[in-house]
């Protein structure tokens, strides 16, 4: 039936399937004057920063970075005129992945240039298990204050090797310290919270191979069969806990495990454990920690936060549990900004005219052998686009987080091991994942919040994959064009992305409260799980 309702609109996507082509001959609609070499063809910095299919509207130069929004021309501007569609504008690559990888330096010259002293069979696996050679930017600043065993923000571009940048001194510390002679069963000492199930396997599997062998031990608590779990306990040693809050909190609460030696405490994906969504439970999970007796040898906790975006009140949430003053912030100055070395194509059409667009677009990268992963904003339009595609003959993965447990475990495994080169998901697939196969994003939805748009570009163009990688966005409602006309003029004043706040659910009660204002309706006391629950589907 699905493959009849395009054959039927055969007609209406012609203008759709001209799309990749109008991309792909960008360069002939004008012949250069001087046919450029085969080296010179290849510099992202022969072409515009920005080409549009209007040509008025390309951008060889940045505009003044302090312009205003709303002061400068954007190819996007009239994109709510029903006659845009077919228009779209490009953000070019401005460099190359081998100039960020010219900002790496040599695992060994940085442990001296630092004069660290990490476990030779950490460097050992760290180099032959995962094959890493070369420290990033992020990687030299946060080590030394992680190390220290001091409290760290690590706020850092996605793809840029967060991860390790903490992973590596707590195991080293763990390395370096005995284990209690008296410990009890299902007692870590470090423990990782995560958001995402996928997230917290991962992390659980690279550290894994770092620890390989050594006598630590890790284990994974990913949730979904909790009941069980608390029915049926099991009971053994652990050193390293990657879990997500809401499992570990009833299994703690029921004391099935115990935190009393918990000595470091990592929140990766910070952003979205800050978010409202979680914010009670994980203040008052976060309240056990003795936070203030960090600088004491085995006594105080460690806490550590990481994330490519962070929630602009995280300072309100944490002060709660933590004297913010101690926290060290590392910062990468490519923090909230659009990556410069991924092109990005903006394409505006009608909703009718979306499947047609995705079904072409997947199977050219399908044909070439290109790793691809689709992202909508709900749940439903995920499983539909999976649908539409299997029964188009192209071979789609589908993961969200509405599936079972059952049905969502290994997924995104499978497409990461090359099972399969296709992947429909929503925001579940975009956070902190190690998508190093995927070459080419699709917005099928175009994210409606800045901070998502920066999480799902972060699955191309990762460190350890410098190859070209592409993002296409589908453009069809008003709310989408509010937010492509913002990061076109990041994209035209230096690519610095503004407002970027990742509490999402936030943002959304706001929006709520000054719509109610407006109307003159009386605002709810917001705070209740139940009002929380009735406002997020309103939307």
């Amino acid at each position: 039936m699905l493959n009849l309702s395009v054959v039927l609109r055969v007609q209406s996507s012609r203008q759709t399937a001209s799309f990749a082509t109008a991309v792909a001959v960008k360069t002939q609609t004008k012949p250069p004057k001087a046919k450029p070499t085969k080296n010179e063809s290849k510099n992202p910095r022969d072409q515009p920063l920005i080409s549009c299919r209007r040509s008025q509207f390309n951008l060889t130069q940045y505009e003044r970075t302090d312009a205003k929004f709303g002061s400068l021309s954007l190819a996007s501007k009239g994109w709510l005129h029903n006659k845009s569609k077919g228009d779209f504008f490009i953000l070019n690559a401005s460099v190359q992945g081998e100039e960020l990888q010219q900002e790496m330096q040599a695992i060994d010259e940085f442990l001296a240039a630092t004069g660290l002293q990490l476990h030779p069979q950490l460097l050992e696996n760290l180099q032959g298990e995962l094959g890493i050679k070369l420290v990033t930017g992020i990687q030299k600043q946060g080590i030394p204050i992680v190390h220290g065993k001091e409290h760290c923000l690590i706020a850092a571009e996605t793809g840029c090797g967060k991860t390790l940048t903490y992973l590596l001194p707590i195991l080293d510390k763990l390395l370096q310290r005995e284990s209690l002679p008296d410990r009890k069963l299902n007692t870590p000492r470090v423990l990782i919270l995560t958001p995402g199930r996928e997230l917290a396997t991962q992390i659980a599997g690279v550290t894994e191979k770092l620890i390989q062998g050594t006598n630590l031990k890790v284990q994974s608590l990913l949730g979904g069969n909790t009941k069980q779990l608390m029915m049926n306990p099991q009971f053994e040693e652990v050193d390293i806990l990657v879990a997500t809050l809401g499992a570990l909190s009833k299994l703690v609460t029921t004391g099935i495990y115990r935190m009393e030696q918990v000595r470091h405490l990592v929140l990766d994906e910070a952003d979205t454990l800050l978010d409202d969504t979680f914010t009670d439970k994980l203040t008052y999970f976060l309240r056990r920690f003795p936070f203030h007796l960090v600088q004491k040898e085995d006594a105080g906790t460690q806490l550590i936060l990481a994330s490519a975006t962070m929630p602009t009140n995280t300072r309100e949430i944490l002060h709660k549990v933590i004297d913010v003053d101690t926290i060290r912030e590392v910062v990468s100055p490519h923090l909230h900004r659009l990556m410069p070395h991924v092109t990005q194509k903006f394409l505006r059409m009608s909703k009718a005219d979306r499947p047609a667009t995705i079904l072409s677009l997947v199977k050219q990268d399908v044909a070439k052998r290109r790793p691809l992963i689709v992202f909508s904003n709900k749940s439903t339009t995920s499983d539909y686009v999976s649908i539409f595609l299997n029964n188009s003959g192209v071979n789609c993965l589908n993961l969200n987080g509405d599936m079972l447990m059952k049905i969502r475990l290994g997924r995104f495994e499978q497409f990461q091991n090359g099972h399969c080169d296709v992947l429909s998901t929503t925001d579940v697939g975009s956070r902190g994942l190690d998508t190093t196969r995927a070459r080419h994003v699709v917005n099928f939805d175009f994210p409606l919040h800045v901070s998502d748009y920066i999480h799902r570009c972060g699955r191309i163009g990762r460190v350890g994959n410098m190859d070209k990688a592409l993002v296409t966005n589908l453009i069809s409602s008003r709310r989408e064009i509010d937010v492509v006309q913002r990061i076109e003029h990041a994209a035209r004043t230096g690519g610095l992305l503004p407002d970027v706040n990742a509490n999402i659910r936030n943002i959304i009660n706001k929006r709520i409260v000054a719509e109610m204002k407006k109307a003159g309706v009386p605002v709810p006391v917001l705070g209740s799980g139940n009002g929380h629950q009735g406002q997020e589907e309103a939307f």
